[in-house]
């Protein structure tokens, strides 16, 4: 069965009746870039990823964070996979994308690439419904190391054949391919950051935004008592005011019947 990439919209595709059309080329895109990061045989570092090499895919492209065994997350997404769930898909698992019931095969075969660590893709076939056109669609996941050098990271890539038609759209897995990759040359020395590669990867995609630190609170007043206020010059006095020298502030009115 002959399977295409989608248009740069991500929502629509046309069968290349063979290996090298548009939809292969996505894949093999994003494959041979990361294959060109691979120093000495170790896995690509986060990084290393510049958007500028993979530019006719970045619309499909995404990056995963493993969270827990056989569980990561989006952190970073193209707008086609927000178009298949209709919404921001930052920070939500990979397993909404898929149907309750193939879940636990995701789940092996993910843990496979980080552990592995090892290459996985997927065929994948969405759910039919009223306003849901048949949909067929390709997975690429390729791991990749962290800032700390734990393979916890992963770059993917999801290509469709069809129209997405009414979000959000859930895959059956009719098939996957996982490959072991073997670890050479970890003694190697990982090259440096690319200047600039990971600001503008962000502009295009943005990133979960940092959690920010649990700031000290501020001490609680008894009751309703209000805080206390530092004066200031020229603030008026809060003291009642004192009558003048040899009059008396107080006066006693008697009256008589």
């Amino acid at each position: 069965m002959a399977l295409s990439f989608l248009g740069k919209s991500g929502k629509t595709g046309t069968n290349s009746g063979g290996p090298g059309g548009p939809r292969f080329a996505m894949l093999a895109e994003v494959r041979a870039y990361w294959e060109g990061l691979r120093v000495g045989g170790s896995l690509p570092a986060r990084d290393r990823i510049d958007p500028r090499g993979i530019a006719g895919a970045l619309e499909n492209t995404f990056l995963l964070e493993r969270i827990a065994p056989g569980i990561a997350r989006f952190r970073i997404a193209g707008m086609m996979v927000h178009d298949v769930m209709g919404m921001d898909v930052r920070g939500m698992p990979l397993s909404a994308l898929y149907e309750p019931q193939g879940r636990n095969r995701l789940s092996d075969a993910l843990e496979g690439v980080f552990a592995g660590p090892a290459t996985l893709e997927l065929w994948l076939e969405a759910e039919r419904s009223i306003g849901r056109p048949p949909l067929e669609g390709r997975m690429l996941i390729l791991p990749l190391t962290s800032a700390s050098g734990k393979t916890e990271l992963a770059l993917g890539c999801l290509a469709l054949d069809g129209v997405v038609g009414r979000a959000p759209r859930r895959f059956a897995i009719s098939g996957l391919m996982s490959e072991v990759i073997e670890r050479r040359g970890q003694g190697d020395r990982r090259e440096g950051p690319r200047v600039g590669a990971d600001e503008a990867l962000d502009r295009r995609l943005p990133d979960l935004p940092p959690m920010q630190p649990r700031t000290a609170q501020p001490q609680m007043q008894p009751g309703f008592a209000a805080p206390p206020q530092a004066s200031f010059v020229g603030a008026p006095s809060s003291r009642p005011p004192r009558a003048e020298k040899g009059k008396p502030y107080l006066r006693l009115v008697h009256s008589r019947d």
